[in-house]
């Protein structure tokens, strides 16, 4: 249609109409809180384009109401998007998860506001949970989730890094003051980076209202023309210690730049980065040689074959980077568990097939050590259903397996070694299987992604 020919209220709402568009992807990319100043900032701007839908004289036409009618449904739409984007129970949960890292940090901090490392074995434990917690937030691949969840990662793993690269440091630093006169000044900006880490893992971690990122930057800055102003010529070993001070200044001059990095499609959407595709290919291999392994009757021929190929897989999920990125390692950690399933599953239906050809031997064995192989045999076979389980939890089958499996933990319980080792081992060992099939059936129907 002519756009010079459409009625002066049409042209209008289309106005109003590609204005909104241009808010849409803000909405759907928005990872905050409805708290947020950004939060507030879309509400108002859909608002106000509410109002001016509202304020379109449709001259009690037909087909200019219906296109009011259009344009506000799909700004509603949008502010409805907004809100349960803020408080979907996911997004709730990382917040949660932070405000619990948080209150270890604020607990933690004083001393590299003063200047030290004392950094306690529980705060250290407390945030390695945290970050594994989070890591398993489910995100169902919705982007502002995905975005939340990395957003709050990558400050946390960087307040670990801070706190690893200070501990180092203190180890190593710094020279004594009469090795040189400029050792002294380098000594003393050093002390004023170590307080420059608390300052910044309390900005990270939203704990300072006594800071900001630009002053912080700014001191940082100013460390660094202190240093380049020193004359350490002729002086090699001061040389390389200024040297290692700047770069620990530059390190934390780019931790400041965190939050613009997060904003960064490649960074949280991880179905592109090289290391999970690599994860995926390796993946695909291993679901090859499990096909083949469940499909073939009589696979007895297949095992050296395949767990030859199985742990050639393993060493290539070894070599995958996961950078720093705590979701890239955690895919990699479970990859590596279904691939070691599989080896387990080989390793037992070999030893079983090796039992039945010597059925002479069998016959010798202590009445504990048959019932500890009769179990085996039971979890062999479970384990060959857990394998090929392509369900989820409110299966009939899920339960059934999970009923199995916790029988076999029972009979194992049941069985009297009476005092034999040998038979105390092999009940241990069993044990530790059934517990590995249990843990590996809820790891394949816990809906992780990354």
């Amino acid at each position: 249609m002519d756009m010079g020919n459409q009625h002066p209220s049409i042209k209008r709402l289309h106005e109003i109409q590609k204005e909104v568009k241009e808010i849409e992807q803000q909405v759907a990319l928005f990872s905050g809180l409805s708290t947020d100043r950004d939060y507030k900032k879309l509400e108002r701007s859909l608002t106000k384009q509410l109002f001016e839908i509202d304020s379109v004289d449709t001259e009690g036409k037909g087909d200019i109401q219906q296109a009011r009618k259009r344009a506000a449904q799909e700004t509603e739409r949008l502010l409805k998007e907004l809100e349960q984007n803020a408080n979907h129970p996911r997004r709730l949960e990382i917040e949660a998860l932070f405000k619990e890292a948080q209150s270890l940090v604020e607990r933690e901090i004083t001393p590299f506001y003063k200047g030290g490392n004392c950094i306690s074995d529980e705060f250290e434990e407390g945030i390695q949970d945290i970050v594994l917690r989070l890591t398993q937030v489910k995100t169902g691949g919705k982007v502002s989730l995905r975005k939340a969840r990395y957003r709050t990662l990558t400050k946390i793993c960087a307040v670990q890094e801070i706190i690893e690269s200070g501990v180092k440091q203190q180890l190593s630093l710094p020279l004594s003051n009469d090795a040189h006169p400029s050792v002294s000044k380098i000594n003393s900006v050093m002390c004023e980076v170590n307080k420059a880490r608390g300052t910044l893992i309390a900005l990270l971690m939203g704990v300072s209202t006594n800071d900001t990122c630009r002053h912080l930057s700014c001191v940082l800055t100013g460390l660094i023309a202190d240093l380049d102003a020193l004359d350490v010529c002729g002086h090699t070993e001061i040389r390389n210690y200024r040297k290692v001070v700047v770069e620990e200044i530059n390190k934390l001059q780019r931790y400041l730049d965190l939050d613009e990095e997060a904003n960064s499609t490649h960074a949280y959407d991880l179905a592109q980065n090289q290391s999970i595709l690599k994860i995926e290919e390796i993946r695909k291999k291993m679901k090859e040689v499990n096909s083949l392994l469940l499909k073939t009757e009589n696979a007895s021929d297949l095992y050296l074959g395949s767990k030859a190929e199985l742990q050639g897989l393993i060493a290539q999920l070894d070599e995958v980077s996961p950078g720093k990125n705590p979701c890239i390692r955690e895919a990699r950690r479970r990859a590596v568990i279904e691939v070691q399933t599989l080896i387990t599953y080989i390793d037992l239906k070999e030893a079983l097939e090796k039992r039945q050809m010597y059925p002479e031997r069998t016959a010798a064995e202590h009445q504990s050590h048959k019932a500890i192989w009769t179990v085996l045999g039971n979890l062999s076979q479970i384990q060959q259903e857990v394998i090929s389980f392509d369900g989820n939890r409110t299966d009939k089958n899920y339960m059934r397996l999970e009923e199995l499996l916790t029988k076999q933990l029972l009979s194992l319980d049941a069985v009297d070694p009476q005092g034999d080792e040998r038979c105390k081992a092999a009940r241990k060992q069993a044990v530790k299987l059934a517990q590995n099939i249990l843990y590996y059936l809820d790891m394949k129907t816990d809906e992780w992604e990354y």
